[in-house]
């Protein structure tokens, strides 16, 4: 039975080996519109690295991507069409405000799940190696699910990574806007409070606020900065907090009454956010009340009636 297994595995090496061949091959491989338009751009001098945007080639997935280019291209595009969703993905990745484009987040996925495919059926196949028979069905179907799992378990860690900075962003967004309007009131310019505010504080909502600065540094107008950064964050307070701001500068409206407005509306927030939670840790609480509490006390009030009834029967 192994000397088979291990037969099976190099005849399934070999027959993927000669479908990747084939299917490479210049007959079978489509040209892409880059590979037809890249010789009449063969003069234009390459841009400077120092300029360009750090993304996901620097990470250890710019391995599996550069071993296995075309291949995993095509996986990724399978991907993208199958699962969809790239809006989301890209409205996820923009309020964690990460680099990644929405190819090296579908890489990642292809690479999570081509590491679980190989962990279960390595794992089903060595349970059955242990127990003197490997069935193959069960070792493609843990594959199989191992793949899922693995595609859809980054998708998953990303909504988990977004949720975690929107409550901490939750959290600090009071403390953030009660000191603004304290600056704003003290008589400090928007973009000066700002840069005031972001080097007193620190987190995500301060790191947000320091890439905005950043580019009205760089030339960009305050107000776009903030309009693009209202754009991209998820947290819906921060997004209309972000969004009076730009209404009040664009219009002259006086900064100081519309900040304090806005912290009391932070403030608001923040406690319905508490309430909120509360009624979710009640509920929640129920849970060992009624399924462990209250039958442990049914079953002390009703066993010696039952014992005495036993007794009486006998």
């Amino acid at each position: 039975m192994t000397l088979w297994l291990a037969g099976a595995l190099l005849g399934l090496l070999a027959a993927s080996g000669l479908v990747l061949a084939v299917r490479a091959a210049p007959p079978m491989r489509p040209v892409r519109l880059i590979d037809r338009v890249a010789p009449y751009l063969g003069d234009t001098a390459p841009p400077s690295k120092l300029l360009a945007r750090p993304s996901a080639s620097s990470t250890p997935f710019a391995v599996a991507r550069r071993l296995f280019g075309p291949a995993l291209g095509e996986a990724v595009g399978v991907l993208d069409r199958v699962v969809g969703g790239a809006t989301s993905v890209r409205r996820r990745l923009g309020g964690l405000g990460s680099r990644m484009t929405v190819e090296e987040f579908r890489i990642e996925q292809v690479v999570w799940g081509a590491c679980a495919m190989l962990g279960g059926a390595l794992l089903v196949g060595l349970a059955g190696v242990l127990h003197g028979h490997v069935d193959v069905v069960l070792v493609g179907g843990a594959a199989l699910a191992g793949l899922l799992g693995g595609v859809l378990g980054r998708d998953w860690w990303l909504s988990q990574q977004l949720e975690r900075r929107e409550q901490a962003m939750l959290a600090e967004f009071p403390v953030v806007a009660d000191l603004l309007a304290l600056a704003v009131v003290a008589g400090e310019a928007p973009a000066a409070a700002l840069q005031r505010v972001c080097r007193l504080t620190g987190g995500e909502l301060a790191r947000d606020l320091d890439a905005a600065l950043a580019r009205t540094r760089a030339g960009q107008p305050i107000t776009a900065a903030l309009t693009e950064l209202a754009e991209h964050t998820t947290l819906e307070p921060f997004a209309r907090f972000l969004q009076g701001l730009v209404v009040a500068l664009e219009r002259g409206t006086p900064l100081a009454d519309v900040l304090r407005a806005q912290a009391v509306d932070v403030r608001e927030v923040g406690k319905r956010a508490l309430l909120e939670a509360g009624g979710r840790k009640e509920i929640s609480m129920m849970v060992p009340v009624v399924f462990l509490i209250l039958p442990v006390t049914v079953l002390f009030a009703l066993y010696p009636g039952l014992l005495t009834l036993t007794s009486l029967a006998r």
